[in-house]
């Protein structure tokens, strides 16, 4: 295209200056257009990557997570080896009794060292949140929605219910 001298831009009409104007600004949105869509392009594959890595790390967690709590076990399966060895060399019940409330005491530390807790169940209220009722027993009036008996503790985990309490309620 021939460049205009002077003389040639005063005698351009203002319609010919106004579409010039409006193709430099054409050009100028399509490039910004341009980068906009190159910029999403970027971020769809970014966020793509990010959710197969979260996906793969959430895989490699649930194979790996008992890991911690198999490992904090295996001394209380030493214990109760070296208890069951005991038996069978020794005829003092006394001491053998000893050496299996020390164990069952390690037992129940590794279970509130790991957040677990027992239900509690004696002269509590029968609550369908922690107590599963096998049965009812006529018990009188003060024991009415009492739990009588407990047949099988329950555990939470924190203040989720793993295991409910099986119990025996007055009725």
């Amino acid at each position: 295209m021939k460049k205009k001298t002077k003389i040639e831009e005063k005698n351009v009409s203002p319609e010919v200056n106004e579409v010039e104007e409006l193709k430099t600004k054409v050009e100028s949105l399509e490039a910004k257009v341009a980068e906009l869509e190159d910029i999403k392009l970027r971020q769809m594959a970014e966020f793509d990557n990010y959710r197969r890595r979260t996906q793969k790390e959430k895989l490699e967690l649930m194979d790996n997570a008992g890991e911690g709590i198999f490992r904090d076990m295996l001394p209380l399966a030493d214990d109760w080896e070296r208890m069951m060895g005991a038996m069978d060399k020794y005829d003092d019940v006394a001491s053998l009794k000893e050496g299996a409330q020390l164990v069952y005491d390690k037992f129940v530390k590794f279970l509130n060292d790991h957040k677990v807790t027992a239900i509690e169940t004696e002269n509590k209220d029968f609550s369908t949140d922690e107590h599963e009722a096998i049965t009812t027993f006529a018990a009188g009036e003060d024991k009415k929605g009492k739990v009588i008996d407990c047949t099988q503790k329950g555990y939470k985990l924190g203040e989720k219910v793993i295991r409910f309490a099986k119990v025996v309620v007055g009725e």
